[in-house]
């Protein structure tokens, strides 16, 4: 009787694959905690053992399930610490005849899979996750005769077919998006809601890394980690949010402060993005909380959340398999400044970046205007590396996987594909983070100066990004609105301006 082997990777724990509907015995399932994983990148602490936490909690329902399990922990002596190795050395002891896996999210996974797939002697076929709304080539077919990549006219797209929100032909309410009812301050946090956390006790886990050299940096309380690593209590995640935080989420998204990393956010992100929640159940069960409560909750609250996964994740999605592996590469505002050493320890004097930055680190997490606004904010008007942006933002979060971190990082964040994915570059001065937040009320910098000892390094920078990048963007109906407004100032202003700017970017391990 042949025997089959079948591949499962840390971000593919589907509990819904049709894969699992049926048992044989002479099918094994592998998984495997990997070097080759661990160390691509540096990885926040807690990014690594959440993955190894999912991935042992999935291994051990599959076994409850019925089905045959091999699980290669970190330190097992016949891990080889290579996927591909570890695969040829179970199909010689095991005998296989078969061999299966999920198609991986990541291009380099992707192609190291398929390239020992097709090296082998043996029947071999990569199998869809079932997972996504959309195929790899869909947004690729979709935008085949169009000039650009609109998020907006796929997300539009995506509502009409999978009718979601909509009324017949038309979308609920008349208006296909509510952004502009989405961008509010938080002012009374008497509304906000504790998190919905966990508690499981990750000591082995840790020893095991530290026993086996595993690099990494970030915080991690041994006793107390807070994420949800299993289906059940992703459900339970789900369900607070739609009860307790949805019907301030469209209303508060992008709005950040000091005393509360979560706000109205799901913090569903790491569960999906594992596969443990697809994003077809979350968007129902959402729905299905719209109209039980549909007096109570506005249809600003659920279409912008609504957008995030329909809209932006499959979008992003899309676009990554539409222009990888050269999107990872492109540079086309040829920055290549050097990312600060604060990024990595959270120690600088400016306090937006030292709040986000310093969460991140001790919590693996920001929302979507923390990393695009706070932190992709001051790395693309310092001209930062994205090549070096994309390495951090890949390490620290603990839901960054590069499907969808390089587009929103190198795309959208850093203009670094020259308006693929964005329009025009997100950036901004001081006043949207102030607008936004109360950062800037402790700050050692002042949010109203440009120019002066004291001045906020974002205002001159800011500046100094469109004085710069000039011929790029003088065109761009955006943004041009800025050079009106930029030469308009007297030109000993300007001067001034940009001296601060230069001053600031010399002198930027000290800000």
């Amino acid at each position: 009787m042949a025997s089959t082997l079948r591949l499962i990777l840390g971000d593919q724990l589907n509990h819904h694959h049709s894969w699992f509907k049926s048992k044989d015995p002479h099918t094994i399932y592998v998984m495997m905690e990997v070097k080759q994983e661990t160390g691509y990148v540096n990885h926040h602490v807690q990014k690594i053992v959440a993955f190894f936490l999912a991935m042992r909690e999935f291994s051990t329902w599959l076994e409850k399930e019925g089905h045959q399990v091999i699980y290669m922990k970190l330190d097992d002596v016949e891990n080889t610490h290579s996927i591909p190795r570890n695969l040829s050395n179970l199909i010689k002891a095991k005998n296989i005849t078969r061999f299966g896996y999920l198609l991986p999210d990541e291009y380099r996974l992707d192609k190291q899979i398929k390239d020992f797939s097709d090296s082998l002697e043996i029947e071999s076929e990569g199998f869809d996750t079932e997972h996504f709304f959309t195929q790899r080539e869909e947004l690729a077919n979709f935008f085949k005769h169009k000039k650009s990549l609109l998020m907006e006219t796929f997300y539009r797209h995506m509502r009409k077919k999978h009718h979601i929100l909509m009324d017949q032909n038309r979308p609920a309410g008349d208006k296909w998006n509510y952004d502009q009812l989405n961008r509010h301050k938080l002012k009374d946090t008497s509304i906000l809601q504790s998190p919905k956390t966990f508690r499981y006790n990750i000591a082995g886990i840790l020893n095991m890394l530290n026993k086996m050299e595993v690099h990494y940096f970030g915080e991690i309380d041994v006793n107390n980690f807070q994420w949800a690593i299993n289906r059940n209590d992703g459900l339970l995640v789900l369900e607070y949010f739609c009860e307790e935080l949805l019907p301030y989420f469209g209303t508060y998204q992008d709005a950040i402060h000091t005393e509360h990393a979560f706000l109205f956010h799901s913090r569903l992100s790491f569960l999906m993005n594992v596969k443990l929640l697809s994003p077809k159940e979350v968007i129902e069960k959402v729905m299905e909380q719209y109209f039980k409560k549909e007096t109570t909750i506005a249809i600003s609250q659920v279409e912008g959340f609504i957008r995030q996964i329909l809209g932006w994740r499959e979008f992003m999605r899309g676009v990554y398999w539409a222009k990888m592996p050269g999107y990872a590469h492109l540079n086309k505002l040829n920055h290549h400044r050097a990312l600060p050493e604060w990024y990595w320890t959270g120690k600088t004097q400016m306090n937006c970046l030292k709040h986000a930055i310093g969460q991140s680190l001790k919590l693996a997490y920001a929302h979507h205007i923390q990393r695009l606004m706070i932190t992709g904010n001051f790395a693309l008007l310092a001209n930062i590396n994205p090549d070096e942006v994309d390495e951090w933002y890949l390490g620290i979060y603990i839901d960054a996987i590069e499907w969808v971190e390089i587009t929103n990082t190198r795309g959208m964040s850093q203009f670094a594909d020259g308006g693929i994915v964005g329009t025009k570059p997100y950036v901004s001065s001081a006043n949207y983070i102030n607008k936004m937040s109360n950062y800037c009320k402790k700050c050692s910098y002042d949010k109203n100066l440009k120019i002066g000892k004291n001045a906020c390094p974002f205002n001159s920078l800011y500046w100094n990004f469109f004085d710069l990048h000039r011929e790029k963007f003088i065109t761009n109906q955006r943004v041009n609105m800025m050079y009106r407004t930029w030469d308009k100032k007297p030109h000993e202003e300007r001067t001034a301006i940009l001296k601060q700017a230069e001053q600031y970017l010399n002198n930027i391990e000290n800000l």
